[in-house]
C-alpha cells in the first residue's frame, strides 16, 4: 500500500491543497500499519480521518482556551472538591453539565477572598471548553475598564456584540471595588444585552442582598439564573430582586 514517487509528491500536493495536513503527515506510516495488519482500505480511510478530526478538535480547544484568557493553571484537578459542602459539589456538577448555557441561564458565587469561587469558576470554564463551549474569562475592573473605552470610542456596541459571541463569560470580583454610576451603567448594558441570550458567571465578595452597593439604580439590581454558593468560608448565600431578576433556578444557601 505504500505509494510511488509520482503518486506520494501528487497525494501530498492535493492534500496540503484540501488543508488535511495530519492525514498529510501521517497516511505513509499508517499506510505500512494497515499492511502489517492487513486492514481494509475503509479502516485505513477511517484511521486517516479520524486522526485529522482528533487533531482538529485538539488544535480548536487550544485556541478557545487561549482566546477565553482562562489561567490553565486553576483547573478542575487543581482544586480540592473536598472543600465544598455536598449541595455545592452537586451544583458545580450541573455547572459541569453546561445545560444551563443552553438555557442562557447565569451562576453565582459569593465569598470572602481567597474562599476559591474564581479558581472553581475557572476550572469550570476550561472544562465546559474542552467540550466545545464558548467561555470568556475577564475581571470585573478590566471589563469595566474595556466597556468605559468603547463607549468613549463611539464602539460599545461592537464591543457587545464581540462578547456576545460567547455562551457563557465569567466576570471575577464584581462589586471588589465600588464602581461609579458611569462604570456601573456599562457593566449593566452589557448584562442587559446578553439576558436570556448567554450566560454570566459572577463572583462576588458581596452577598446579593448587598448588591445595591454596587449598582445604584434599584432598575440596575439582580441576576437570572443558577445561583451558586456555599463553598465559601462565610457562608454567603444567594436571594433574588427586582430588575433582570425574573426566575431564578436554583440557589444553594
Amino acid at each position: 500500500m505504500s505509494a510511488t514517487p509520482n503518486v506520494k509528491v501528487d497525494l501530498t500536493q492535493n492534500l496540503k491543497s484540501l488543508h488535511l495536513p495530519t492525514i498529510r503527515q501521517c497516511y505513509e506510516e499508517v499506510a505500512r500499519q494497515a499492511e502489517r495488519e492487513a486492514l481494509s482500505y475503509e479502516r485505513y480511510l477511517h484511521e486517516l480521518v479520524q486522526r485529522e478530526c482528533e487533531e482538529r478538535q485538539e488544535n480548536r480547544t487550544a485556541k478557545m482556551l487561549r482566546e477565553s484568557q482562562l489561567p490553565l493553571e486553576k483547573s478542575l484537578e487543581a482544586f480540592d472538591t473536598r472543600r465544598l459542602p455536598a449541595k455545592a459539589a452537586r451544583q458545580m456538577r450541573t455547572l459541569l453539565d453546561g445545560g444551563f448555557l443552553d438555557r442562557a441561564e447565569n451562576a453565582l458565587v459569593f465569598g470572602n477572598p481567597g474562599s476559591g469561587k474564581t479558581h472553581i469558576l475557572q476550572a469550570v470554564g476550561q472544562e465546559l471548553i474542552r467540550k466545545g463551549r464558548r467561555i470568556f474569562f475577564t475581571s470585573c475592573e478590566m471589563l469595566v475598564q474595556e466597556l468605559l473605552i468603547a463607549k468613549r470610542d463611539l464602539k460599545l456596541s461592537k464591543l457587545i456584540k464581540k462578547y456576545a459571541r460567547y455562551e457563557g463569560m465569567i466576570i471575577d470580583d464584581l462589586g471588589y471595588i465600588r464602581q461609579t454610576r458611569e462604570e456601573m451603567e456599562v457593566v449593566f448594558t452589557l448584562l442587559a444585552e446578553r439576558y436570556e441570550r448567554g450566560s454570566v458567571l459572577l463572583t462576588s465578595n458581596l452577598p446579593f442582598s448587598k448588591w445595591e452597593g454596587i449598582f445604584k439604580d434599584p432598575m440596575t439590581r439582580g441576576c437570572n439564573g443558577n445561583c451558586v454558593s456555599g463553598w465559601s468560608n462565610n457562608n454567603q448565600s444567594a436571594s433574588t430582586k427586582s430588575g433582570l431578576s425574573r426566575s431564578p433556578k436554583s440557589t444553594i444557601n
